[in-house]
Parts: structure tokens; sequence; C-alpha cells
């Protein structure tokens, strides 16, 4: 039996244990280390979860979630709350992953990150969703209500909660301890990588835009500018990348050479139909994202009907802060053009155009400039939008829509249900101060 997970509490315990406890798995070295949280909890198992509930309330404190860490802006970090951390949930002895052959559907805690599930899903044979939105293969859960109930959820058991999953976010009113997904068969991967001077810029994107509709629905189509290391080359360029999930060689070349094909300018560097790999594709955004760094993300959904989106779109990918730092375009379209996957849920906001800025930098003395490129390209982007992708984005720097006016008011109502004290940390707003009622899901500038 395993012993309770310790609550550090932060009055009793030594302040440099206590900060390495708060921040250690938070990868972003921007912190903003005037939120301290009241107390830790590193929960093994779904009883340290409700007992770290039960302090809350006793205490009259919220609880904050961390399970991978990965947020731009640190949510997980809030001041005077309990910092519950899910890193080592059912991972005694190991991560506790489970597959049902007949239904497809594997399950797991927040403690698992999604190479971990890649791999043990290509060991069972079993494997992972391409298409369409993560969200959307989530069956059921597994939750810890902000008044400490076990429940399982599912679209016919506590149903809000389901429909919650897919897509709230950090607004979701409880605590997952698992998730139960779908899966669907993994196939190989093909990539073609074609490097442009930036004076190509407005020529490629208007391609690979135009592709989009008629490209084969199986190939992901990127457009993105950086600092790539590309020999007799120096400064930003960019990569027009096209992404394939095919079962041969010979289907992926058949999706990929139209594409080779109708090249409008000839690439300083072409790499054709590639053999890739799940875990190539880690290590590419683990080499895109380094470690102790800091890092200022944000994203618009650009609106299907402009007709300039190169033109718009020029000045910014050229306009790289930093080295490191990135602009990416990705072609929504032709998930963009459906329904969401039949799936009643909050997730209800979307575009044939994602664009999202990635500044990276090391000396805190670039922070003004590099959160000031994102803001200022935003500011020229976000009346053209339909709104934003939650996860890459800030909320206390930025109001945007990110659901439908329907679904946004159906989660201010869910929350309200589940959870009406606001026990469970939600969006880290402006001041922290949305409580139970959330985002407002309007425009910076009121939705005029």
């Amino acid at each position: 039996m395993t012993d309770p997970a310790p609550i550090l509490l932060r009055g009793s315990t030594d302040p440099t244990v206590f900060h390495d406890a708060v921040w250690d798995r938070v990868f972003n070295h921007r912190r903003d280390t005037s939120r301290v949280p009241l107390a830790f909890c590193a929960a093994r198992t779904v009883a340290d979860v409700v007992a770290a509930v039960e302090f809350a309330k006793t205490r009259g404190c919220r609880v904050s979630v961390r399970s991978g860490g990965h947020s731009w802006a640190a949510w997980s970090v809030r001041h005077e709350a309990l910092l519950l951390d899910l890193a080592d949930l059912d991972r005694d002895p190991g991560p506790r992953i489970e597959y049902d052959e007949l239904t497809k559907v594997v399950s797991c805690s927040p403690s698992v990150t999604g190479q971990e599930l890649n791999d043990f899903l290509i060991a069972v044979d079993g494997g992972t969703g391409r298409l369409g939105w993560a969200c959307e293969s989530i069956t059921a859960i597994e939750v810890v209500t902000a008044d400490s109930q076990k429940l399982h959820c599912s679209e016919t058991s506590n149903p809000d909660l389901i429909w919650a999953a897919r897509g709230a976010g950090p607004g979701f009113p409880a605590i997952v301890t698992r998730f139960h997904l779908l899966t669907r068969p993994l196939t190989q991967i093909y990539q073609s990588l074609y490097f442009f001077p930036l004076s190509a810029f407005r020529t490629i994107l208007q391609w690979e835009i135009d592709l989009a509709p008629t490209a084969d629905p199986d190939t992901e189509i990127v457009g993105v500018t950086s600092h790539f290391p590309i020999p007799s080359h120096s400064g930003p360029l960019l990569l027009a990348n096209f992404t394939t999930f095919k079962p041969c060689l010979s289907a992926a070349e058949a999706a990929l050479s139209p594409i080779h094909a109708s090249l409008p300018v000839p690439p300083l560097l072409a790499l054709f139909c590639q053999p890739s790999s799940l875990a190539d594709q880690y290590a590419q955004q683990t080499a895109a994202n380094p470690a102790a760094h800091r890092y200022c993300s944000d994203n618009v959904y650009l609106a299907n009907h402009l007709s300039d989106i190169p033109a718009r779109l020029e000045a910014v990918f050229a306009g790289l802060p930093t080295p490191k730092s990135a602009a990416l375009w990705f072609s929504m379209n032709p998930v963009s053009r459906r329904a969401f996957g039949g799936r009643d849920m909050a997730l209800s906001l979307q575009s044939d155009h994602y664009v999202a800025l990635y500044a990276v930098w090391e000396a805190e003395a670039e922070d003004d400039k590099c959160r000031g490129w994102v803001r200022g390209v935003m500011e020229g982007l976000e009346r053209d939008s339909v709104g934003s992708y939650l996860g890459d984005a800030d909320f206390e720097v930025r109001r945007t829509r990110f659901w439908s006016e329907e679904a946004g008011a159906k989660l201010k109502e869910v929350r309200r249900v589940w959870d009406p004290e606001g026990r469970v940390c939600g969006f880290l707003d402006r001041g922290d101060g949305g409580g139970v009622e959330g985002l407002a899901n309007e425009f910076e500038w009121g939705g005029e």
C-alpha cells in the first residue's frame, strides 16, 4: 500500500525545497515568481488527490493542477493555492496504461506523456489519432470534483463534464485522474521539406493555401519561418513542410508527388518523401523547444474570407526577434470544413488558417523585445481573426474568443454547477480574478 503523499506547507518547508517543488517542472524560464502557492502536493494515488482537495476545503484555498507542466504561462502556479502535481500519479512501479483490444480504447493517468503513450500503443499494435482534434478521441474520464467526489464521466454518465473535457482546457471544473482515449491504427510517416528564401514568402504561402483544399487528406501542410541550419545560408528561411501518414512508401509518393511537381519556384533545398516516425517528430519538437529558455506564445485563427493572407503575414514571419524564435502557419483545411467529429463538445472554434508565434530566448534582458514582438503582431492580426486556440494563449495578456458564443455560455454554466465556489483554479486571466465565471470569451476590443 502506497503511503499518503505529503502536503508541503510554504511556511514550514525549507524555502529552497518549496521553490524547487513549485518551479522545477515548469519548462519556461520566464517566470512570475510573485505567484507563490500556499502548499504543494505531488499526488501518487487518487486518494492523494482527494486528500488535497479536502485540505483545500479546510484551509479555504484553491487547488491548481499540473500534469504535463507545459503551458507557456505556467497556469499551474497560482498565488495562495495548493499546487497539486500529477507527474507521479499512478506510476508505481511504472505508468499504468491499459489497452482494450476489443474497443481500441486506451486508458492512462495525466502523468503519462504523449510519447510514453505512443510507445506503449506501438508495442501492443494500437495507435494514435492523427486527424481532427485530439479531444475528439476522449471517450470517458475519471475525475475528483471540487467537493472531493470520485466520478466516472462519459456521454451517458455526467455528460456535461465529458463535454467540458473536450475543449475547456484549464477551465475544466474538476481534476482529471484518468483518461479513456479512442485509438487509431498507426501508419508510416513521410515528409517532403522545401526551404525557401523569405523573398519567396508570398508565392510559397499562397501555393500552400491553394493546395490545402484538394491535397491528400492524410497530409498536413505547414509553413514556418525560423533560422534553419541550411549550409551556406544564414538568417531566417521559410520551410514548407508536407507530412503524410500512409501505409507504405508508394502511397506516400502518390500523395506527395503532385505537390512536388507543382513547386512554383525552385527551393534552396528540397527533401522529397523522406521517411519519418513519431520518435523523429518528438525529436524535432525537442530541438525547437530547448530547455532552460524563455518563451512567449500567442496565436489567431484568421478568418476564412481573407484573400490576402500572405501579404498580411510576410512582415510578421520575417520579423523574428531571435534566431530560435518561429512563426507558423498551419492549414486546418479540410478538417476545419467539417463538423467536430460528430462530438458535442466545448471545442467549437476553428478556421482554415492557424497562425502562431513562438518567441524563444535566453536572457531576461530580451524579455521586453520578445514579448513586445508577440503582442505587437497580435494587435495587428486580431481583428482579422475569429478567435484563438487556448493552448498557445496567455489569458493575462490578451482577451479573445476561444469558443462559440453558445459553447462559451454553456461552459460557464458547467463551471457554476460543478465548482460553485471556484475551488479548482481555472483560467489565469488578468489579476487571476475570473473565478467561477471564467473567461469573458470576447475580443480585446469588446467584440464590436
